[in-house]
Parts: structure tokens; sequence; C-alpha cells
């Protein structure tokens, strides 16, 4: 049985653009196989029966589609919140935060169609074909794995030109090369002039928000409800998961909120420029941080860090199912069991200002805080504790002083020099 036989089907994650639009035909040919296709709707807004009927014009037998907006706000969306979820400190990892849940789809419609392979349309520069690689490797470890930009290797213009040649209808064309990838929680936008990072990006980069100078000149005030970590309403108006991202994004997308601009690492080992719109991400994280500040203590919040720094690289290079990522979920939901109140922004040109913060589990005391008369906190309680505060660090300051006083000083006379007496 050759390899051919053995790609009887083939399950493709299809988004309807151009390298997953190529690759239908191009698997077909290369291993006579069937393709069906798997499109998820994680909120990226598409014409989700326009893209049905572009695969099976394409050449796909067969369709499936999943709506799963609620899933991924409520379990990948707000995980990322919980976490804080920012790589190399301004990447909310909207769309690293997605691919497990395709993934999962993806390797359970290849089980249900009995199907040999699974493919995808990532470039062999990127991470989403480590997320997509491992991911399904770790779920079921006997499915091959196809990867057809990555295999043929083609360049944009070559995809183009091979979709022209084989009546592929393209959302791309060479005057403008943007590769875009969307869903709720954000949309990152790389290619075409954006390759060089010194370009400004230019204005039809941007769809969810507009230019901060153009932001209404009247600021916005926004209150996010928090329960155990997890957004729950907008001013007072309790939503469900998606519908509070999305409408969030709007309100926050009006005022210029959440464009970023970042120069970041990629796994495969090249540094990448990548534009990002995540303004719903954006408010969602400030308000988050602060409520936390306001709800845990100083060490809970240092060790959370360092936690919010390895969860999100860990997302970030594909790998979620690794038992180190559940180990630290584990730490962040414990701290979540008390992140839960009300945060109070401020939206105007660009930024999203906390101005306010309240909380039935708050660390604050007015008490102990104030300097009003009446004070709980006696001020003469910080004289010995500045100095047992400051012993290691005195003693050790002085036993330096005290050492370099007592070095000799050694006079530097050339060897060379001969002194005659």
């Amino acid at each position: 049985m050759g390899e051919n036989d053995m790609m009887e089907r083939v399950i493709l994650a299809y988004s309807g653009g151009l390298d997953t639009s190529v690759a239908i035909p191009w698997i077909k040919e290369k291993y006579g196989a069937e393709v069906i296709t798997l499109t998820a709707d994680v909120g990226q807004g598409d014409d989700f029966q326009a893209i049905e009927k572009k695969a099976l014009k394409v050449g796909a037998t067969k369709h499936y589609y999943f709506d799963l907006k609620d899933e991924f706000a409520k379990n990948y969306a707000f995980a990322g919140i919980k976490a804080n979820v920012l790589y190399e400190g301004k990447y909310p990892l909207s769309t690293a935060l997605a691919r497990p849940l395709i993934v999962e789809k993806l390797v359970d419609v290849a089980r249900k169609e009995k199907a040999g392979a699974v493919a995808h349309g990532c470039t062999g520069k990127g991470n989403d074909q480590v997320r997509f690689d491992v991911g399904v490797k770790s779920l079921s470890p006997g499915l091959k794995i196809i990867a057809p930009i990555r295999e043929w290797n083609m360049t944009r213009a070559e995809e183009i030109k091979y979709a022209n040649q084989n009546g592929i209808p393209i959302p791309v064309s060479l005057e403008s090369p943007y590769s875009i990838d969307q869903n709720l929680f954000g949309r990152s936008v790389e290619s075409g002039v954006l390759e060089n990072p010194n370009n400004e990006p230019p204005p039809d980069v941007y769809e969810w928000t507009v230019p901060p100078e153009k932001a209404p000149d009247e600021s916005e005030y926004l209150e996010i409800e928090f329960d155990q970590g997890k957004p729950v309403a907008l001013n007072d108006n309790p939503l469900s998961p998606a519908i509070l991202i999305e409408n969030l994004n709007a309100i926050a997308g009006r005022h210029g909120i959440g464009r970023i601009d970042h120069l970041e690492d990629r796994l495969v080992g090249i540094k990448s420029r990548e534009v990002y719109e995540c303004p719903a991400a954006t408010v969602l994280l400030e308000a988050h941080r602060d409520l936390e500040k306001c709800v845990l203590t100083r060490h809970e919040l240092y060790f959370k860090q360092q936690v919010e720094q390895q969860w999100a690289f860990l997302v970030y290079t594909g790998l979620w199912y690794d038992p180190l990522r559940q180990d630290l979920d584990a730490f962040i939901e414990k701290t979540q069991e008390r992140v839960t109140g009300v945060v109070r922004l401020k939206l105007y040109k660009g930024l999203a200002t906390v101005v306010g913060r309240s909380s039935p589990m708050s660390l604050y005391d007015a008490n102990l805080a104030t300097y009003e008369k009446g004070s709980k906190f006696d001020q003469m309680w910080s004289v010995g504790f500045i100095q047992i505060w400051g012993l290691p660090s005195q003693v050790a300051y002085n036993v330096g002083i005290k050492k370099k006083q007592a070095s000799p000083i050694v006079s530097k006379i050339p060897s060379q020099l001969k002194v005659s007496g």
C-alpha cells in the first residue's frame, strides 16, 4: 500500500483565504485524496455560507462549519484575560489562543470521517505550523499532517498565480498582499509593506479601530464587572462572553484603542513585524490587572507575573497541551477566586485609563491608608521596621567601605623603569 492509498481522505482547516484555497487542488493533485474542509467560526466575521460554497467549488467533497464563538471566548480568550496574557509585553495572543480549539475540531472530524490525515495552510516561517502540528500530534499521534504551503514553498505571488491559473477566487491581489487572521479577541496583519519594519502601517491595514487623532473629542466612561476573573457585564448589563467581547471591540475601537505595532520573536528564530488590532483585549487586560492589584497580595502579584510570562510563552509556542500549562492554570484559577469587582475606565483617543475600582474582596483599607486624623496606622511602627528592613544592606555596605579604606595604595611603577640609589 503506497502513500496515496493511505491518503484516502484529508480534513483541511479551511479559512477561505489564499493559502487554504490553493491547498485543496494541490492536495488532490499530489495525494490523489478526497478533501473535506472544516471552518471554525471564532468571531472572524466572515460570510460562512460563501466560504462553504467556495470550498465545494474549488474541489472539496464535503464541508463542516462550527460556531465556536462562545466556546472560544469563555474557555480560551477569558483564560488569556485571567493570565494577563501579553507575549513579549505587547501581543495578547489573539491568534494563538484560537488554534487549540480549531485543532480539537479538526481531530474530531478526522475521527468521524475516518481520515488518515489533516491539513492546514500554515507556512514554514510562522508559529501556526507549530501550534497545529504539536496540537494534532498530542491529540491523535497517528494522524498524518499535510502542510501544502510549507511543502510547496511558494511565494505569495506564486500562490496568486497558481490560483488564477486554476480559477480559484482569492481575497488578495499582488497590489494588496496582506495576510490577515482575525477572531473575537483580535486581528493580525502581516506581509506587504509591513515587511519593512521602518514603514508606518498605512491606513488600509486597520479595520476595527479609528486613528486615535480622529477619535471622538469627548471621552467615554465604561464599567466592566468581573466575577472570579471573568468579565460578566458592561455598564451593569450582563452579557455572554462572545457578545461582551464584540461590544467592547466596537466601543473601544471607535476611540482608537487597541492598535499594536510589534516586532516579535517567532518560535522559528526570526523576528517578524506584526500589526494587531485588539480593542477589547486591550481594555479587558488593563481592567483585569488593575482589579488584581486591588484584591491580591504583593507576594501573589509578583509571583503571578512570572507565571503569566511562562503561560504566554507556552501558548505562543504551541504547547497548549503541555502539562506545565495545566499546572500554571491551577495556580491562576486559585488566584482568580478573589478577582471579583467593578473597574471603571475612561476611553479617550487611543487610551483606556482606569479611573476607579471596587471589590468586596479589596485589600485596600482606608483607615490604614488615610493621612487624616483617626488613622489606625501608628506611624511610630515604621521606626523599628525601617531599622530591621535595612539592616542587611547597611551591614553589607559598611563592610565593603571598610575593606576599601583598609586596602593599601600600591604605587604603579613601570617594571622597565630602573631606580638607582
